[in-house]
């Protein structure tokens, strides 16, 4: 009778450059695999050694060379399981992204990525050469084909190791999350299998790093494509999934836990949360501070914050102004008493007065304008900034995707602080999250959802003053911004030409503001920051002027 074959995921968050304590994750997860979960195999994420992704440290020689220390010091403490490793290998034309395979102590086999991926967030050509040879390993009296992420996508990796005697195929992953991700993979996998008759492990990491979101959901498809494990998204988890050698070479998967994808927001809020946690816990910052408005996007920030650190680390302020109204106050005082968060109320009109007062003369004369309004954010900007520098906690900004795309923000003001949770956000899923985030609890109070936006900088102001509404201004940008759909495309997709037209300005001449935005948690296909890069100098114009 054939014995069953366990290959666990570990599907962990590795903190890129920390390869002291990324090796003694690998170490202790390899050991518990094989102790507890009686694995023949454990496989880890792509680059997992040195965390994904390493960036300009892979151009560092001194790195590479901790690199190779590190996997020889961890393969001798995993015996008795096979353990699939990512990392940076040097070889003779260069350096690989390559997968390790330890046995016993030592390297028995490596494989390098042949498809480097050089889209998007992704810049793997700028460090790696790719590999061209299979690597086909037996585990358990089965043959395993290696590859790593890129590879799956497209036909030819799979199709070689298949040729070299495969009967069973690991990937190893850092796909990083945006909506609808996951789906995405599956399918792309589960045609992997079906061309090819296999059955394919998919391991993805998990956690923040910078902008994107790593959000694991490693699963396992059988030699016809069908979904038969996956591990819960956005959470560390060593997941194990079973197979059965067959008479002739083929190998079975069994059937085991299936976690249910995430509901939309839910999956999105979740992704948020964990991108603030991990990029305020890994860069060591002892809490955060937000100024809060009684407004949804600080209402929503502000929420999430508690979710990834807990309100005792979490500090509120409140900045009322000459035109703040009451109901402001209120709110963000509500809000802050529904989550636990200890909040400071800190007016800046004598700060604005000031201002004001040293600028009588050199404005003399000039009508009050977006100047004055500006000061006010640069007001609260200066405070926050000030509590941050005086307590240590790091300023969480508040703007939104619909925002930082059409230049609705303050430099210096608003737009200041060190990382900015929504930032690709647009605010009509600002108010989805928001109502998603009260069906667990009520904390945004049922007025802020309902009131017109504002960012009380001027009297009766109103957001619709200076934007188009959100419900027209966010298809908009997501067809420019996310399609790269031209004016004219737009246009004939049913909306007005003279608002596209000045949404597509708006865009377009705000880049320098967003070269200078903090880093967000990416959600959406394109982000703005690594994922979309355009010159601030530009004499490029599709907006018809």
């Amino acid at each position: 009778m054939n014995r069953q074959l366990r290959i666990v995921m570990a599907q962990l968050d590795f903190m890129v450059g920390d390869i002291r304590r990324n090796s003694e994750k690998i170490v202790a997860a390899s050991l518990r695999a094989r102790d507890e979960l009686g694995a023949d195999c454990i496989v880890f994420p792509e680059l997992a050694l040195t965390g994904y992704p390493p960036e300009d440290l892979l151009l560092r020689p001194a790195f590479i060379t901790r690199v190779n220390d590190a996997l020889a010091a961890l393969s001798p403490r995993i015996e008795g399981i096979h353990a699939i490793v990512g990392y940076p290998r040097a070889g003779g034309a260069g350096l690989h992204n390559s997968a390790a395979v330890i046995r016993d102590g030592a390297v028995i086999a490596t494989y390098d990525k042949h498809l480097l991926p050089n889209y998007s967030v992704f810049d793997e050509k700028r460090y790696f050469v790719p590999g061209r040879e299979p690597c086909v390993v037996e585990i358990g009296g089965v043959p395993v084909g290696i590859t790593l992420c890129e590879d799956i996508w497209q036909p030819e990796p799979a199709w070689l190791a298949r040729g070299a005697g495969a009967r069973l195929l690991v990937n190893l992953n850092a796909s990083p999350f945006h909506v609808g991700k996951g789906r995405e993979r599956e399918a792309v996998v589960g045609r992997r299998g079906r061309e090819n008759g296999l059955s394919i492990v998919y391991v993805n990491l998990v956690g923040g790093q910078d902008e994107l979101v790593f959000d694991g959901g490693s699963f396992a498809v059988d030699e016809e494509g069908r979904t038969v494990c996956r591990a819960r998204s956005l959470e560390e988890h060593l997941a194990p999934v079973d197979f059965l050698p067959r008479d002739g070479g083929a190998v079975a998967a069994l059937e085991g836990g299936v976690a249910p994808y995430p509901a939309r927001e839910a999956g999105i809020y979740d992704a948020l949360v964990l991108g603030v946690r991990d990029y305020i816990e890994k860069n060591g910052f002892a809490g955060v501070v937000i100024g809060l408005s009684g407004g949804i996007d600080s209402a929503l920030t502000l929420a999430i914050a508690v979710d990834a650190i807990g309100a005792e680390k979490v500090e509120a302020v409140l900045m009322p102004s000459r035109y703040t109204a009451d109901m402001s106050v209120e709110d963000a005082r509500l809000e802050c008493e529904c989550l636990g968060v200890e909040y400071h109320v800190i007016p800046i009109e004598p700060v604005f007065r000031g201002f004001l007062s040293i600028l009588e003369e050199e404005f003399a004369g000039a009508p009050v304008d977006a100047t004055e309004e500006n000061i006010q954010a640069r007001c609260r900007g200066i405070i926050l900034m000030a509590i941050s520098n005086k307590k240590g906690r790091m300023v969480l900004t508040t703007g939104n995707k619909s925002e930082m795309a059409v230049g609705y923000a303050t430099l210096y003001g608003d737009m200041a602080g060190g990382f900015a949770p929504i930032k690709d956000v647009p605010k009509t899923l600002v108010y989805r999250l928001a109502d998603y985030r009260n069906g667990i609890a009520p904390v945004i109070p049922r007025r802020v959802l309902e009131r017109p936006p504002s960012a009380e900088l001027a009297p009766d102001q109103k957001d619709e003053d200076s934007l188009p509404p959100y419900e027209v201004l966010d298809p908009i940008l997501e067809m420019y911004i996310e399609e790269d759909r031209s004016p004219e495309e737009i246009v004939a997709a049913g909306f007005d030409e003279e608002t596209v037209r000045r949404v597509v300005r708006m865009v377009n001449r705000n880049e320098y503001k967003r070269r200078q935005a903090p880093p967000g948690v990416r959600i959406s296909r394109r982000a703005f920051g690594r994922d979309r890069r355009y010159p601030i100098t530009c004499g490029f114009d599709e907006s018809g002027d």
